[in-house]
This record gives structure tokens, sequence and C-alpha cells, in this order.
């Protein structure tokens, strides 16, 4: 399956953005989905997780109640709402796709090309 991640950009601290990952090459539904980010100078790091059939989602504790995300099997897309962004935010954020569940592990089989993020103060 090939990711393809979009949306992201520069925003004040406080504000929002959502991003998008678009698959293609595979039935998507039979994928569990995740986002993970790379700060400037870190690891990369898990950011969320959605199941395949149930969407049950997990969180990073750092980003819980703040970011969302959500799957739509029809468009094959997995999209990350990100609210009240703080600039420790900042970072390239990858989705990635495993037909198991992965959860917060960084063994997903796929992974797209990131997408900037910069928050600002």
């Amino acid at each position: 399956v090939q990711l393809q991640a979009s949306g992201g950009g520069l925003v004040q601290a406080g504000g929002s953005l959502r991003l998008s990952c678009a698959a293609s090459g595979r039935t998507f539904s039979n994928y569990a989905m995740g986002w993970f980010r790379q700060a400037p100078g870190k690891e990369r790091e898990f950011v969320a997780a959605i199941s395949r059939r149930t969407g049950t989602t997990y969180y990073a504790d750092s980003v819980k109640g703040r970011f969302t995300i959500s799957r739509d099997n029809a468009k094959n897309t997995v999209s990350l709402q990100m609210n009240s962004l703080k600039p420790e935010d900042t970072a390239v954020y990858y989705c990635a796709a495993d037909e198991y569940y992965r959860g917060s592990s960084e063994t997903y089989a796929y992974w797209g090309l990131g997408t900037l993020v910069t928050v600002s103060s």
C-alpha cells in the first residue's frame, strides 16, 4: 500500500491543523493506521493509531485530548485533527499502515513520506 500525507504547514500556537493520509494500492479497510512524528534532533515518536474495522483509537499522552485520529474507509484516508497546537508539536508527521494492529509500535509495514508541521509561539 502506498501512503501520501498532506496538510502540514505553519500555524500559531493554539491553532489547528488537519492532516490527511491517502492510501492506494490495496484494500484500505484491511489496514490498521498510525501517525508518528519526528521533531528536529529527536527520535520518531508515536502520536495516534486506529484499528481496521472497529475504529478503536489510541493516543500518546502528549496529544490526548487535543488530537483526534479518524478514518474514512470509503475514501481510503486517515486523518489527524490537531487542535490547541503547541510549539513542541513541531515535527514531520508520518502516517503508517499495517495489516495487523501495531498501536504505538514502529513495526508498521508501510510508511508514507512525511508532512511538516511548524507551530510558532
